[in-house]
């Protein structure tokens, strides 16, 4: 177990309540909490370099093992050096390994205690991952922290189908850390649930008797809405090791983030700054700005007048508006920098109100903001 452990450390630097800021080590580099994370599910972030991404102050990435198995294959990752060398992001990178996505797949896979058996979405070519078999993909493709396959279940979930997810999920989480087979790889365990208290205290005291170097809740924001979601981060959170860094998985909205940073959650990953970048949705500290919309067709201010991004200090609004109008794809680009500066700076406005022992000022200051549009 000592092998898992030094692959990671974490140390938490300043407490308000709940709440916590420290710094997470990796191999590839230092990321500090709370963290968000962009996803580039297949080794890029849509429509960005990784050197774009890096200007926004984003210090990690997370890939998706379960894509990249598909195409192009891990061994051809692993034969350019891994995920860090092939993709260009040289900082600290986190996959995860496939399981919500084989749950989206519910009509292409069939799930047993070996495994799962499903369909390529690619080629519809049959296929089977074994909780040793997504350890060995993502040994070979090399971030610096892995995820379990999981079973994860939908909204709503019936609690005999909620309990056997909690099962199984310990049992590969289990063959997982006996498969697991890098020192430089930190292992850590996925919470199911769904919405029973009871059964998310039993998964994430289950996953704690294994001593992994962190914890992810999984099995949230899949269609239990806004309060039923921010409960089961609350009734989960109580349950798992303090020394441990604790990840909620494809949570995204700033409001949720903070509700969950305020409930003791240090990393976070969402597709909502580039997919709603992409769509035209920029992200500001005074609510959401719809760019395509014909109100800004003349408009010289940038899209946020304190923000230091590429986009801002180069950009009119009228000008991403035309880009967008116009279809061209800088369009996407320029927003989805913008966006990920804007979470960057949220979790680094979040540090520094723990910090001064203001988050929940500092949160309650974002929710406002965000009232009347999300």
């Amino acid at each position: 177990m000592e092998r898992l452990l030094a692959a990671l450390g974490f140390v938490v630097t300043s407490k308000d309540g709940k709440a916590r800021s420290g710094v997470i080590s990796t191999a590839h580099g230092e990321v500090k909490t709370p963290a968000f994370m962009p996803v580039g599910t297949q080794g890029t972030v849509k429509c960005l370099t990784a050197e774009q991404v890096r200007s926004t102050g984003i210090e990690m990435l997370l890939a998706n093992a379960y894509h990249l198995m598909i195409r192009p294959g891990a061994d051809v990752v692993s034969a350019a050096g891994g995920l860090q060398e092939w993709s260009g992001w040289r900082g600290p990178m986190l996959t995860d390994s496939g399981g919500y996505q084989l749950f989206s797949l519910a009509d292409l896979a069939e799930v047993s205690d070996e495994g799962v058996r499903f369909r390529s979405h690619v080629d519809g070519a049959r296929l089977f991952v074994s909780p040793e078999e997504a350890m060995g993909v993502q040994n070979l493709l090399g971030a610096d922290i892995i995820m379990p396959l999981d079973d994860c279940v939908g909204f709503p979930a019936e609690r005999y189908r909620a309990a056997e997810s909690v099962r199984r999920t310990l049992l590969w989480a289990r063959r997982s850390k006996e498969s697991h087979a890098r020192d430089d790889q930190a292992l850590f365990g996925i919470v199911q649930g769904s919405t029973f208290p009871d059964l998310r205290r039993e998964s994430a005291l289950g996953l704690g008797d294994l001593d992994l170097p962190g914890y992810a809740i999984g099995g949230i924001s899949v269609g239990e809405g806004t309060r039923l979601m921010r409960d089961m981060v609350e009734a989960t959170v109580g349950h798992l090791p303090v020394e441990k860094p604790r990840y909620l998985m494809g949570v995204g909205l700033p409001v949720d983030i903070l509700e969950a940073i305020g409930a003791g959650v240090d990393m976070f990953d969402c597709v909502i700054p580039t997919r709603n970048g992409r769509n035209g949705w920029a992200f500001t500290f005074s609510g959401l700005v719809r760019v395509k919309n014909s109100q800004y067709s003349g408009d010289t201010r940038p899209i946020e007048a304190e923000c230091d991004c590429y986009t801002c200090r180069n950009f009119p609004r009228s000008y991403v508006r035309h880009l967008f109008n116009a279809g061209e794809l800088s369009g996407m680009t320029l927003v989805s920098i913008h966006n990920l500066r804007f979470y960057a700076k949220l979790v680094e406005g979040a540090r520094g109100a723990i910090a001064g022992g203001e988050s929940k000022t500092y949160r309650a200051r974002v929710a406002q903001a965000y009232s009347n549009n999300v």
